[in-house]
């Protein structure tokens, strides 16, 4: 009967199978990503390999306690997932809520931050120079600081946009409009999937908590076992 022990079993089961395949592919991701050098920055690519790992790892504990219906296991396994569920509720709700605006702000503040060679990418693969009009398109280095900051140079870029054009002081469109609908479907699409897999873990939540509270039928009360000891 679905609701009983064993349906409870089953489906908790099944529920960590299904966090384990996503903790693979996310793995897979990271490591695809950085090995073909589709993502060339280390946090983003540690990022994802950390919430792989940490999404097997929360799994595994929750397997473990499903199989042996062990109540330490599945309590720390509800702590655990109910507040990984705050959190990644909390981050998709906000990811929605961002308006244009933030996105903007959010993303010329990432721009800065990252190294000149992946915004040498950016600008190489779209074909634009710069974040935005104010954006400086000339290489910068910093003669403070020991490393190369160094600001991607938009002449070669320039040439290429620009090699069919009459006007001598053509150039390219800045990245900030040409990534503004990428960065709204990346923000769209975290949060939605954020939402979708949040409530998935309150259902593995409910039904640890359900089958901790259930009994197993395959140890008898010991009433069943020994009746003749009891006296009616």
């Amino acid at each position: 009967m679905c609701g009983g022990f064993t349906c409870s079993k089953n489906a908790l089961i099944a529920l960590n199978i299904l966090y384990v395949m996503i903790g693979f592919l996310l793995i897979g991701v990271g490591v695809y990503a950085r090995a073909a050098s589709v993502v060339t920055n280390l946090p983003i690519v540690g990022g994802i390999l950390a919430c792989g790992v940490i999404l097997i790892c929360i799994s595994m504990l929750g397997l473990a306690g499903a199989v042996k219906h062990h109540q330490v296991m599945l309590f720390f396994y509800m702590i655990i997932l109910f507040m990984l569920f705050l959190i990644q509720f909390s981050i998709a709700s906000s990811c929605l809520a961002v308006n244009s605006v933030q996105q903007q702000q959010f993303a010329e503040h990432g721009w800065k931050t990252v190294p000149p060679q992946l915004r040498k990418q950016v600008q190489d693969s779209f074909l634009c120079c710069g974040f935005n009009a104010t954006t400086p398109t000339t290489s910068v280095v910093n003669v403070n600081s020991n490393t190369d900051d160094e600001e991607p140079s938009c002449e070669i870029i320039n040439r290429e946009c620009c090699v069919n054009a009459k006007d001598p002081l053509c150039h390219c469109e800045p990245c900030g409009p040409l990534l503004e609908g990428k960065i709204d479907y990346a923000f769209k699409l975290c949060g939605g999937l954020g939402i979708f897999f949040s409530f998935t873990e309150v259902l593995a939540v409910f039904l640890a908590r359900r089958y901790r509270n259930q009994h197993d039928p395959c140890y008898l009360p010991a009433r069943a076992v020994f009746p003749h000891n009891y006296q009616y």
